[in-house]
């Protein structure tokens, strides 16, 4: 079970900048639970996922591993997800493991040309979107329809849909055409999707076992539902940042994992904090991290730097190998120090060296530490996030299942490509580009 430590936001460790018992006190913490409860949210309903039945997605899963590769077109959750279960828990698969995974997420030509050039005709595609019209999806999900095409390939044969269950033009084709298809319950939304088919198909694809993930998140579960703010981890990390926030001026969360196999999962939480919480002029800003690496590039601004930070590390208990550090040049002080430890030692001690040194300066952190990385403790990581994601929401007085900002670019790029129902949009966007523009 992963253990989250919150006494470095205290006052007892960092003095003045902390947080007092009584600071959590002063909030309602018996409505957000009702809110949770009640499900006041439909897309609450990403709490549900971790007693789902799984059998279909293991069915797929097993019918993706006869394929030489496997080709995933989504964006934002809908690839952030697949892409943290495949660096976390089978990292460099594609040189060792069948299939070969490739994550598209964007509408760059020149990274889907690449792709196209290296997969092979025994490929599978995996598009995701829930709504089913998401345009960079969708326009990269027509060109492999028509590559299909072009090679004589049957799209029943080479397509998993995995979009919303009833509508949406993706559930139209799945029902047109007869494609294998996967539902994402209708109150799950897109950086919540983890835990559904839009990630535990991959999992199953590349030989992890969705159901211990579920597990995981099963587990964790319980403990974040528990009305006593002491012993609910969520509750707490979700106070604690909203009072660094609200009582000193802290908008900023530092993500940051002793893990290279992390690194995507950095990125995933960035997008499930960011699009969750940043509305109405309010919300946190995350920031992507790693260690030890970014010790040496970022850990400069968080001592000295602006004072506007919390830093979330990701601490690991059992790495799965190590590594012993030979006893060689024994004779130089500078270097043979490090002769007889291990690997694992020297990043578990910076670890623990970054957050004494931030300590001693004032500067808060909250320590996560995960016995190892597994499908377990993935799982449990994927849920305690969201439901903290979501708990802050609710502090901040704000929806944290929509995204209207986003909504907005996504219509106006309706409206240039010529989509029917946004000739509005369109005429905005030829007046901005109309605009004088100050350019050198």
């Amino acid at each position: 079970m992963i253990r989250i430590d919150f006494s470095n936001l205290m006052q007892d460790s960092i003095g003045k900048n902390g947080l007092t018992k009584q600071d959590f006190k002063n909030i309602d913490i018996a409505g957000i639970i009702e809110t949770i409860r009640a499900r006041k949210y439909p897309e609450l309903q990403f709490l549900d996922l971790p007693v789902q039945d799984t059998q279909d997605v293991k069915h797929m899963g097993r019918y993706a591993r006869q394929f030489e590769d496997l080709l995933i077109l989504g964006i934002g959750g809908s690839a952030l997800g697949p892409k943290t279960i495949l660096d976390s828990l089978k990292p460099f698969h594609n040189y060792t493991g069948k299939p070969r995974v490739f994550i598209y997420d964007n509408v760059d030509p020149m990274t889907l040309s690449n792709i196209l050039k290296i997969i092979s005709p025994n490929t599978l595609i995996n598009v995701i979107t829930k709504s089913g019209s998401t345009a960079e999806t969708i326009a990269s999900f027509m060109i492999m329809w028509q590559r299909l095409t072009e090679q004589s390939l049957k799209p029943v044969e080479h397509i998993i849909i995995t979009t919303d269950p009833q509508k949406g033009s993706l559930r139209q084709i799945a029902n047109e055409y007869s494609i294998r298809s996967l539902p994402i319950a209708p109150g799950v939304g897109g950086r919540y999707s983890v835990l559904s088919p839009v990630g535990l198909l991959l999992a199953e694809a590349i030989g992890v076992n969705s159901d211990e993930m579920l597990r995981g998140a099963k587990d964790i579960h319980e403990r974040c539902m528990s009305p006593d703010l002491w012993q609910n981890p969520a509750l707490l990390f979700s106070v604690g940042l909203y009072q660094m926030h609200k009582l000193k001026g802290r908008d900023i969360t530092v993500f940051v994992p002793y893990a290279d196999r992390l690194k995507s999962f950095s990125e995933w939480f960035c997008q499930l904090w960011a699009e969750s919480l940043g509305k109405d002029g309010k919300g946190l800003t995350p920031y992507p991290s790693v260690g030890t690496a970014d010790q040496h590039s970022q850990l400069q601004l968080w001592m000295e730097g602006p004072d506007d930070k919390v830093v979330v590390f990701l601490s690991i208990e059992n790495y799965g190998s190590d590594l012993e550090i030979p006893k060689v040049f024994e004779n130089l002080e500078s270097l043979g120090y490090l002769g007889g430890h291990t690997l694992s030692e020297l990043i578990k001690t910076e670890q623990e060296a970054s957050e004494i040194a931030l300590t001693k300066n004032g500067r808060p952190g909250i320590t996560i530490k995960v016995p190892e990385i597994d499908a377990y403790h993935i799982g449990q990581l994927f849920h305690f996030f969201e439901i903290a994601t979501a708990m802050t929401g609710f502090l901040f007085g704000v929806n944290p299942f929509n995204q209207p900002g986003v909504e907005e670019g996504k219509n106006l790029t309706y409206g240039m490509m010529g989509k029917k129902g946004y000739e509005e949009k369109r005429e905005e966007f030829v007046k901005y580009r109309e605009r004088k523009r100050l350019t050198i």
